[in-house]
């Protein structure tokens, strides 16, 4: 009130509606009485919501043409309740039931003393719209009990009504495949977003624990003298995403861009580095069917590239076997680091917890440092120890290199698609929970 007095602009965030059962009337009558302008935007209420992601429509053409909104929580300070539970009872088809889970028993009584069937189906919606929702079904008679049974909590909302019946066809948020698990990402926090995104559009609970952190390296000499006479060399090869990313950041700021690469043909290791490319203005010329770095150096090796001059950007630190099998077949292999992985810090003791709770369904590891991170997080003080904690975790990877390193730390890898793109791997995953399900 202050602020707003004073001339701030003052924004009063509520959930839903606030203007059912969210006392935003009484507030703005204070406003009103101060002289203060205001603004109302009301958002979508909890028993429209809740209900659409219950998949309970609260009104429908062949069940019922009336729904009522009741309060199971009052004022406590009122001598006498102003419900009028002998009409709401048989007056409305649909009844919704604001803040009812500590009085149900006293709701689902009223109801019935007051000429509702028992046998009228109820269903009872917690967390609505999260990956915490659950929801359950019974009848004005049995679903007090069944509330308790499954530990359902505040806050949930209260739906009566044949509309209930409904759920079992049309139910879609809590069927997704992999609704509420809990899935580790372990990429960098920039790189993420993909595959939080198709995960969470199946449901998952993402939990996001970066095990990488990129940062330029301390000098660019090598990338800058090979810059110089790019035209000396035959092919410029881009193995990740955050090759690319960090070369053009380093060509940018050179005062260079796409035009300044004449002269060397481009290859990539796979469809989605050849996708990042394009970004950039440029088609790659030559992408392996293998998408891995010895898919991509055999590959090359076909075209013929004995005395020819190769220039990899990449991670200061990172396999060798691509330079390797083109020295091998009679390249010259320029190595020029753009960009280097610091394990990030923090969080240790969290995900330590979320093991040991086993609450953690799957871990997904993109890259063998992905890998290596996050069992440095893990932070098992013996291979036994690490086995405990991680054998009751689903493991999905996404590419044999990455499973091998997997393996080589004694761990199973349960998920690997065929294809070694984020697409495929979220693919391979919804297909796995899939198939437990059937």
């Amino acid at each position: 009130m202050d602020y707003a007095l004073a001339g701030k602009r003052v924004v009063r965030l509520k959930g839903g509606d606030p203007f059912i059962f969210g006392r935003g009337a009484e507030e703005i009558e204070e406003l009103v009485a101060a002289g203060i302008d205001f603004e109302v935007v009301p958002g979508v209420t909890s028993a429209t919501a809740a209900a659409t992601y219950a998949g309970i429509p609260i009104t429908h053409r062949k069940y019922t043409a009336s729904v009522a909104f009741i309060t199971g929580h009052e004022d406590p300070t009122k001598k006498e309740s102003n419900i009028a539970w002998d009409k709401l009872a048989t007056g409305a088809g649909t009844l919704v039931i604001y803040m009812g889970i500590k009085n149900l028993p006293i709701i689902t009584k009223k109801l019935i003393d007051n000429g509702r069937a028992p046998g009228t189906p109820v269903a009872v919606v917690r967390w609505a719209s999260t990956p915490e929702q659950h929801s359950v079904e019974g009848t004005l008679a049995t679903i007090t009990k069944v509330v308790r049974e499954a530990g359902i909590k505040p806050p949930a909302l209260v739906i009566v009504g044949e509309v209930v019946k409904l759920r079992k066809k049309i139910d879609w948020f809590e069927r997704r495949p992999l609704f509420g698990k809990q899935m580790v990402v372990t990429r960098t926090r920039e790189q993420a977003s993909e595959l939080v995104a198709l995960l969470e559009e199946y449901g998952a609970d993402c939990l996001e624990y970066p095990t990488l952190h990129m940062e330029p390296v301390d000098e660019y000499t090598v990338l800058d003298q090979a810059l110089q006479k790019i035209g000396n060399y035959q092919w410029l090869l881009f193995t990740s995403l955050n090759s690319i990313t960090w070369f053009f950041k380093h060509l940018w700021e050179k005062g260079m861009d796409a035009r300044s690469l004449g002269g060397p043909r481009i290859a990539v290791v796979g469809s989605a580095t050849a996708d990042k490319l394009l970004q950039y203005g440029l088609k790659a010329d030559l992408i392996p069917e293998k998408f891995t770095g010895e898919g991509l150096a055999e590959a090359l090796i076909k075209t013929n590239v004995a005395g020819e001059r190769i220039l990899l950007p990449r991670a200061l630190k990172a396999r060798e076997i691509l330079p390797e099998m083109l020295d091998q077949a009679g390249a010259t292999v320029t190595i020029a680091p753009v960009y280097q992985n610091v394990p990030p810090q923090g969080r240790k003791d969290e995900l330590r917890d979320r093991l040991e709770n086993g609450t953690i369904e799957l871990v997904t590891f993109t890259s063998s440092s992905t890998v290596d991170n996050f069992l440095t997080m893990v932070d098992a003080s013996s291979s036994e120890e690490l086995r405990r904690l991680m054998d009751p975790v689903t493991i999905a990877v996404i590419g044999p290199i990455t499973a091998d390193t997997v393996r080589k730390h004694g761990l199973k890898v349960d998920i690997q698609p065929e294809q070694y793109t984020i697409a495929d791997m979220v693919a391979s995953i919804v297909a796995y929970y899939q198939r437990d399900d059937n």
